[in-house]
């Protein structure tokens, strides 16, 4: 009877796992391939955040308008992705906004990465800039932010520079200025 009861209590401790990891695996979700208005590869976004589910948006961005703001992927409640578009009269001085202390623009270690225009990669972030005549100014910078990544751990610099390679043209060209 003693080892009937222990085969059975192990049998259910096992059953109770294997559903807790079940559930944990389907509640688990592929990052949108659509990002504040912006189509890219949820293969390159899932590099930059941690497993997750129930993602949505909080977008204030108005492409038309042209009014610099900020766009926010979410999972549940902890922010995964942070954007910020701006559109602005003459060049936007990256070197100055990643070392900037604010929370909009400062990304740790950047560094100037070679591109068909001015990006800078760091450890939880990136920015890039490029001409592009609006309603507002006739440049346009993007900012990205992780507010998950250590930004001591330079492990993420490289999937920080194919997301943004990958996002900022495609946002570009959403603009009309490509």
């Amino acid at each position: 009877m003693k080892n009937y009861l222990q085969a059975t209590l192990l049998s259910l401790v096992y059953l109770s796992l294997a559903a807790v990891t079940v559930s944990c695996v389907e509640s688990s979700q592929p990052p949108p391939q659509v990002i504040c208005g912006t189509r890219v590869d949820p293969d390159i976004t899932r590099r930059l955040t941690v497993s997750g589910s129930d993602y949505h948006e909080l977008d204030r961005v108005a492409r038309a308008a042209a009014i610099s703001a900020p766009c926010t992927l979410l999972s549940g409640k902890d922010p995964v992705l942070r954007l910020h578009f701006w559109w602005a009269d003459g060049p936007a001085d990256l070197r100055y906004m990643a070392a900037e202390a604010g929370s909009v623009s400062h990304v740790t270690g950047a560094r100037k990465i070679n591109a068909p225009y001015e990006a800078f990669v760091g450890t939880d972030g990136a920015l890039a800039a490029v001409p592009c005549k609006s309603r507002q100014g006739d440049h346009f910078a993007l900012t990205l932010q992780l507010p998950q990544a250590n930004p001591k751990d330079d492990s993420h610099r490289k999937d920080i520079e194919t997301f943004i390679r990958a996002y900022f043209p495609a946002t570009v060209k959403t603009l009309g200025c490509a």
